[in-house]
C-alpha cells in the first residue's frame, strides 16, 4: 500500500479549517500549527475539528518552532494558510511549501487583501495558491480563480465563498506541485502591496463619502473587529449599515449628525460627507449587539469623537485626580498624626 505524502498545515487564521479539510482528503496530515489561548482552545472550530479526526495540534507558531517542528516530522510539503509570521530561507529549503493567498497576484502582495479589495471598490478579488518562497508572496502561481465582489458583499461572504474555492482544489493544486508542476511566475511589473490593517484603522470618518463609508464597514464584519465610531465618548462598532438610496439633498451638512430615528424599524439614518448612512446593527462598548435606535434616541447627536466629549472626560479625570490626592493627603495627615 502507497503512503500518503506528509502534510504538515501552518494555519491561524479564518481559512485555515477548509484548508485542514481540503488537505485530509487527499493526505496524512502530521499536524496544524495553530495558535490559540488555552481557555479558547475548545471553542476554536478549527481545533475541535483537528482533535476529531487525529490531527496534532502545535501551539508554538514561532518560526524557530516552526523550523523544529520540520526537523521532527520531516513533512513532504508545507502549506500555509492564514500563517503571519516570516520563515527563513533556509527553513524553505527543508521541503516543499505552499501558500494560499486570498488575493489575484501579483496584485494585493501582503496583509489584510480582501479588506483592501472591499475598501478600495475593487470588482473582485481571487484565491492564489502559490509556491512559497523569500520574497512576499512571489512564488509561481499555481491555482487562481476570481470571485466577484458585490456591491452589498462583506469581508464575512467573500471568505465563505473564497474558503469554499479552497476546499475544493487546495488538495488538488499540492498533488500536481508534489507531482512536477512548477506553476507560472508572477509578473513583477504588475505587483502591488497592502500593509497591515489595525483594530484602530476602522475608525469611521463621517466627512467620507457614504459609498466609502459603507465600504469600510462591510470590510471589517465577523471575523474582524468591525468599523467603529463614538457615541456620547464611548466606542460603538458598526456591524450593518446601508445607503438610503435617493437621499434628501442637504444644504446645511454635519458629517456624523443624526437626522432620523427609527422605534418601528431600529434604524438611526447619519449623515456622511454627501449622502446618508442607515444605521441598522450596532454595539456600544460594553454592551451586546442591538438596533441603534435603543441606543441613540435624538437628532442632537453627532457620531464620532468630538471637543466636547474630550473636553467632559479631561474634567471628569481632572476630578477623580483631585480627589486621589485629597484622599491620599488625609491618609498621610492621619498616619502621621499617629
Amino acid at each position: 500500500m502507497t503512503e500518503l505524502p506528509k502534510i504538515l498545515l501552518l494555519g491561524n487564521g479564518p481559512t485555515s479549517l477548509s484548508a485542514l479539510e481540503s488537505l485530509t482528503e487527499r493526505f496524512a496530515v502530521v499536524g496544524i500549527v495553530r495558535e490559540s489561548a488555552e481557555d479558547g482552545r475548545d471553542k476554536d472550530v478549527v481545533i475541535r475539528h483537528a482533535r476529531t479526526i487525529g490531527v496534532p495540534i502545535y501551539p508554538d507558531a514561532g518560526p524557530a518552532a516552526v523550523a523544529a517542528l520540520l526537523r521532527q516530522l520531516h513533512p513532504d510539503c508545507v502549506v500555509v494558510s492564514s500563517y503571519n509570521r516570516i520563515l527563513r530561507p533556509e527553513v524553505l529549503q527543508e521541503c516543499r511549501f505552499i501558500n494560499v493567498h486570498y488575493a489575484p497576484l501579483p496584485r494585493y502582495r501582503g496583509r489584510a487583501c480582501v479588506n483592501w479589495a472591499i475598501i478600495n471598490g475593487e470588482s473582485c478579488t481571487a484565491i492564489t495558491i502559490h509556491a512559497l518562497v523569500p520574497e512576499l508572496d512571489a512564488g509561481n502561481v499555481l491555482f487562481q480563480r476570481f470571485v466577484p465582489i458585490g456591491e452589498s458583499d462583506t469581508v464575512t461572504d467573500i471568505y465563505r465563498s473564497l474558503n469554499e474555492l479552497q476546499k475544493a482544489n487546495l488538495a488538488v493544486t499540492v498533488s500536481r506541485y508534489l507531482a512536477g508542476e512548477i506553476g507560472e511566475p508572477q509578473v513583477e511589473a504588475e505587483a502591488t502591496y497592502g500593509c497591515t490593517r489595525l483594530p484602530q484603522d476602522g475608525e469611521i470618518n463621517w466627512a467620507s463619502t457614504t459609498d466609502e463609508t459603507f465600504r469600510l464597514i462591510r470590510s471589517l464584519t465577523d471575523p474582524f473587529p468591525g468599523a467603529y465610531t463614538y457615541f456620547s465618548g464611548r466606542r460603538m462598532v458598526v456591524w450593518h449599515a446601508e445607503p438610503v438610496a435617493d437621499p434628501p439633498r442637504y444644504s446645511g451638512r454635519i458629517p456624523g449628525r443624526v437626522i432620523s430615528v427609527s422605534q418601528a424599524s431600529g434604524r438611526v439614518d447619519v449623515l456622511t460627507g454627501d449622502g446618508i448612512l442607515s444605521l441598522v446593527g450596532v454595539e456600544l462598548e460594553g454592551d451586546i449587539k442591538r438596533p441603534p435606535a435603543e441606543i441613540i434616541k435624538s437628532v442632537r447627536v453627532t457620531l464620532g469623537l468630538c471637543t466636547k466629549d474630550l473636553v467632559q472626560r479631561i474634567s471628569q479625570l481632572d476630578m477623580e485626580i483631585k480627589e486621589l490626592r485629597r484622599q491620599s493627603n488625609m491618609n498621610s495627615s492621619e498616619n502621621s498624626s499617629s
